[in-house]
């Protein structure tokens, strides 16, 4: 594995560019009232827009970023951008974080800190970890799979090089969205390598067996159900299209930035709690990234290529590694811990008191307090 360090360094024509493509933007009138009922509110919208051509400043959001030690691999001709981030303390553990949709890299950002340096942020020392944190395939800087059928699990694959390759023969996984199912993958895949798994969301490509040997879903796990297909109803339009034909909404977002902003920007600003901890800057910064990389059409493919294989568990089949499960309020349909016990050693499973969907972002000190305490029984 051939590493090198890595800084972010855009060009000034293609800031130059996207300044002229929002200040040329075209948005749709919308109905009287409409807000939030069928997309993205216009009215914030525009105010985000103005926000973006006038006053936000990449480059000091580059400098930013720059801070953090980032470093692409190749790992057999696939590039991978990855945070690597040595913790402080007697014996730190190995973690690697992997980030959602539509999320990227800098979903880690304020959350290493409180890994890494435990004891700088009122924690012990001892539970100091040395924290990986790449970019998934296709996202901002990590190269797009040139094939199909490379989904989650074979995400995970990658992951298990990246560490070998860095020296870690045995890690904790942690993660939400896409990289929950990438961490459970792990699990799957290298359970004698992978010593525990920490999740902020439980994908909704895990299925446990239902079948007439097995128990009958109890009326917790039906109403998880009910609430899941209720959410896939009346918000699940955008998965449909981005596993099925993301191909033609592609090519609009990858060639408007105001189009790339309205698709992003209503998830991520609905998806978490009501916090200022996504605020327009970071918001601004993460479509950004997206738009300077020209990555929104490849960060689909996990989308497509999940859908196909999903983390289906046939009776007796169990996750090894143990799991914990930290349940933040504003998260898309959770299931019931039971649930999720049917094919996993549950050992931690924390009702939080605040946060959404991005819980690193949002909650940091909480959620790193919650992955410190899963993973002192995995030390």
């Amino acid at each position: 594995m051939f590493v090198e360090p890595f800084a972010i360094d855009i060009p000034e024509h293609a800031l130059e560019d996207l300044r002229h493509r929002l200040k040329h933007t075209r948005l749709p009138e919308p109905l009287a009232g409409q807000g939030w009922r069928e997309g993205m509110d216009m009215e914030v919208l525009r105010e985000l827009l103005a926000y973006w051509s006038d006053t936000f400043d990449w480059r000091a959001q580059e400098t930013v970023l720059n801070r953090l030690p980032q470093f692409v691999a190749d790992l057999g001709g696939q590039r991978v951008h990855f945070i690597h981030q040595r913790g402080i303390g007697p014996a730190p553990m190995p973690l690697v974080l992997t980030h959602g949709w539509p999320g990227s890299f800098i979903e880690m950002q304020r959350i290493i800190p409180l890994l890494t340096d435990p004891a700088r942020h009122g924690g012990d020392p001892a539970d100091a970890f040395d924290v990986v944190a790449p970019s998934l395939p296709g996202y901002t800087f990590s190269a797009p799979f040139q094939q199909s059928g490379m989904g989650p699990c074979e995400v995970a694959g990658l992951w298990s090089e990246l560490m070998s390759g860095l020296g870690y023969e045995r890690f904790g996984a942690q993660g939400g969205d896409i990289g929950a199912g990438v961490s459970m993958w792990l699990g799957v895949r290298y359970p004698e390598r992978v010593t525990g798994i920490h999740l902020n969301y439980i994908p909704g490509s895990y299925r446990p067996p239902l079948g007439e040997n097995e128990p009958a879903p109890t009326e917790a796990e039906t109403a998880f159900l009910q609430r899941a297909a209720a959410f896939a109803d009346a918000e699940g339009a955008y998965g449909h299209i981005q596993r099925t034909k993301p191909q033609s909404l592609a090519v609009g977002l990858n060639d408007s930035p105001a189009g790339l902003l309205a698709w992003m920007g209503e998830k991520i600003l609905s998806w978490c709690d009501d916090s200022p901890a996504i605020d327009r800057e970071c918001l601004l910064t993460n479509v950004t990234l997206y738009w300077l990389t020209h990555c929104i059409g490849s960060s689909f493919r996990q989308y497509v290529e999940g859908s196909k294989r999903p983390l289906l568990f046939n009776s007796g089949e169990r996750l090894k590694p143990p799991v914990g499960v930290a349940l933040f309020p504003k998260e898309l349909p959770m299931p019931p811990r039971s649930w999720v016990e049917r094919c996993c050693e549950v050992k931690r499973w924390t009702v939080m008191p605040r946060g959404g969907h991005f819980a690193a972002l949002e909650q940091p000190e909480l959620l790193a307090e919650d992955i410190r305490a899963f993973f002192r029984g995995c030390r």
